[in-house]
């Protein structure tokens, strides 16, 4: 049987929540369990696909396509795992769920209320997304849930937890509370009556929590620990130190030297060898002593908030950690670039351009990219990163000067990036697609197998065949490829079914490292073992900037 540990926030939202259930399952998993992951959203959108970065910052997308929080790819990133559609769930998709069965008349004449109603449907998705993963069975399933003790979103996901702990036999069910302590500057100490507040607003609810992790900049003296213990009832080895750190990765080794696995196993009954977290250990023993230091552009539209463009940074970071090199981004606002020139480009060792929708800052991105290929410095384009790069290049080499995608101009003369419906057997004149009504379910989402053409950089990066995740509408249009291809662009994957560009490459003749790619490479690289791709972009970064790397055969 899967046994639960529920992780529930007190005092603020940001602590960490994501970070700690993740590196708890890397404990575990390291001990010989099979572990999974839940994210149980309060929100009532159905999921975050239509949220504003700004609001919700990165979309996370599944192999079976679903959008979902950003904390599903932390779990990915810490744990061998795959999440699915059903290990993030929100507060619409559990309303919805309940309407429709009762539209159905499957609650036979009933009130439907939140209890027992909502909560059932909570404890009943719970328990599908614990069974989803590892072929029906892990023997733990983490499940965070959103929000803070005490909101009333997240009132009925506490409310399910308690019943769940309620039903199941002693030993099924484990509760972890992270809270804050703050350091009063001007009092000089830490103040311990937040989480005394959290813990009692947990117990109100009748949930007791079985370890505490409490936040701080700073390791929490044992004088505090001991007052925490006294006052919240939480036995004083299960208050938990979680101090500021320089990287992530060092978390699991945090909490596993205070013990917080041997706590969760015996309070599931689980018997379990000891963890070996090795793999942790030289992970962090490589980014503290690298060899080498680059610097990559990173030049998008919501670089203020690199929440936005989480599991990137991270991919990044495990190529540096794959290449022992420390990697330093600088974020370039693209509008920046459109109205102050191209300053910010000059000493970098490589430009990269993400993902992105809408017009804002394109013009800005396009200069960027048109730096990069002009200049000779390694470029990586991913999904609108790859559409501009075309966009570029259809412009400056192909002699289409005013290509365009009709994401940004429906009147385009050019149409070289437009949706598959505005191009397809295309008469001379643009279709424009209307109905989008709902934005969820208008793209192009989820993993997809693509063959790569041989002797190409591409299948020197992945093989002869290609299975990364997608999260986009818009197409390089293939009316336009021939052109492209003639001007010296490469295509050098397409779909199998829908024959739409994948990857596109300039050969080495015209560039030495010049790549775009249509899908999400980062939602797929992890500290262990990084991501061919992007362990070849910080390559050639290293190239560029003078170090010279061992010569790899072609495949």
């Amino acid at each position: 049987m899967t046994k639960f540990v529920f992780v529930t926030g007190g005092v603020v939202s940001s602590l960490g929540k994501g970070i700690a259930a993740a590196s708890l399952a890397a404990i575990l998993e390291s001990r010989g369990l099979k572990v999974t992951l839940l994210k149980l959203d309060p929100y009532i959108n159905v999921d975050p696909g239509t949220m504003s970065p700004f609001q919700h910052g990165e979309v996370f997308v599944t192999e079976d396509g679903a959008e979902t929080d950003l904390d599903l790819g932390h779990y990915e990133r810490f744990v061998s795992a795959k999440m699915r559609k059903s290990n993030n769930f929100t507060t619409g998709q559990i309303y919805d769920s309940v309407i429709r069965k009762e539209r159905r008349g499957e609650y036979l004449g009933k009130t439907v209320q939140v209890i027992p109603h909502i909560t059932n449907e909570i404890i009943s998705f719970v328990e599908r997304g614990a069974a989803a993963s590892h072929e029906g069975h892990a023997d733990v399933a983490i499940c965070e849930i959103g929000g803070t003790v005490g909101d009333i979103e997240s009132l009925p996901f506490l409310e399910a937890a308690r019943q769940m702990n309620l039903r199941k036999p002693r030993g099924e069910t484990a509760f972890i509370h992270l809270t804050l302590v703050p350091f009063i500057a001007s009092a000089g100490e830490l103040k311990t009556k937040p989480t005394q507040h959290s813990v009692q607003k947990l117990r109100e609810i009748g949930i007791i929590p079985t370890a505490l992790l409490c936040r701080a900049d700073r390791p929490i003296p044992d004088e505090e620990t001991a007052k925490i213990s006294l006052f919240a009832n939480v036995r004083e080895e299960a208050v938990i130190s979680v101090w500021d750190v320089d990287t992530i990765y060092k978390i699991p080794q945090m909490l596993h030297e205070q013990g917080l696995d041997d706590i969760i196993c015996k309070e599931l009954n689980i018997v379990a060898p000891p963890a070996d977290l090795s793999v942790w250990s030289n992970l962090v023993e490589r980014m503290e002593n690298p060899l080498h230091q680059i610097t990559i552009g990173m030049v998008g539209k919501y670089v203020d908030l690199t929440e936005s463009y989480k599991s990137l940074i991270e991919a990044l970071r495990h190529a540096g950690i794959h290449h022992q090199t420390q990697v330093d981004i600088r974020y370039i606002d693209s509008e920046v670039l459109e109205q102050e020139g191209l300053h910010q480009l000059q000493g970098l060792d490589a430009i990269l351009v993400p993902g992105g929708f809408g017009k804002r800052g394109t013009e800005g991105k396009i200069k960027a990219i048109a730096y990069a290929r002009q200049n000779k410095i390694p470029y990586l384009g991913i999904c609108l990163g790859m559409q501009l790069a075309v966009i570029e290049f259809a412009r400056n080499v192909a002699g289409l000067k005013d290509a365009n995608s009709t994401e940004f101009d429906q009147q385009v003369k050019y149409p070289v990036v437009a949706l598959i419906t505005e191009w397809k057997n295309r008469d001379g004149s643009i279709e424009v697609r209307t109905d989008d009504s709902d934005l969820g379910g208008t793209m192009r989402l989820g993993s997809q197998r693509c063959p790569v053409k041989p002797h190409t950089m591409a299948s020197e990066i992945y093989g002869l065949e290609v299975n990364e995740r997608h999260r986009h509408r818009y197409e390089v249009n293939n009316d336009y490829v021939g052109q492209l291809e003639a001007a010296g662009m490469v295509i050098s994957a397409r779909t199998p079914t829908e024959d739409l560009p994948e990857m596109m490459e300039l050969p080495q003749s015209m560039h030495p490292w010049f790549f775009g790619v249509q899908f999400h490479p980062e939602f797929t690289s992890t500290p262990r073992e990084g991501h061919p791709l992007f362990n070849a972009f910080v390559g050639a970064a290293l190239a560029h900037s003078g170090v010279a790397l061992p010569v790899k055969e072609s495949v």
